[in-house]
């Protein structure tokens, strides 16, 4: 059975590559299209031209990967294929951009927040634990 193809809101990810940045703000829902209409931030243009050159580099051959604490930019069709490391508080988390992610903010993609697994308690955790033998 053959994958089925992406596409994001009728166009496929040639055709998002294709089309203006105004038709493409168009497309995208509310809240990323009021924060692309007020234009980027100096940190988000210094990424973007920091991503544009690593996209050349990477049809050079070489494999690059861009690392940002810009969490509040949106994934834009340029992107696509291009990894990057996004900072989450505490470490970079590497994230390969695929096309479903066009839209999104690259903060949903490096959670800042882990699952807590609580296990037995350890040692010296209850005043019995005293007692126990380590070995």
């Amino acid at each position: 059975m053959a994958r089925k193809k992406f596409s994001y809101r009728g166009y496929d990810v040639e055709d998002l590559q294709k089309i203006s940045m105004e038709d493409f703000i168009s497309l995208i829902p509310s809240r990323q299209r009021r924060s692309l209409n007020r234009g980027f931030s100096e940190k988000q243009k210094k990424l973007l031209l920091r991503l544009r050159k690593s996209k050349e580099e990477m049809e050079e051959g070489k494999r690059v990967v861009i690392r940002t604490h810009c969490r509040d930019m949106i994934v834009l069709p340029e992107m696509i294929g291009l990894t990057i490391g996004i900072y989450n508080g505490k470490e970079f988390k590497v994230v390969e951009i695929l096309p479903e992610m066009v839209g999104h903010y690259f903060g949903e993609f490096s959670l800042t927040r882990t699952r807590v697994r609580h296990s037995s308690p350890g040692v010296g955790a209850t005043k019995s634990s005293m007692y126990v033998p380590l070995k």
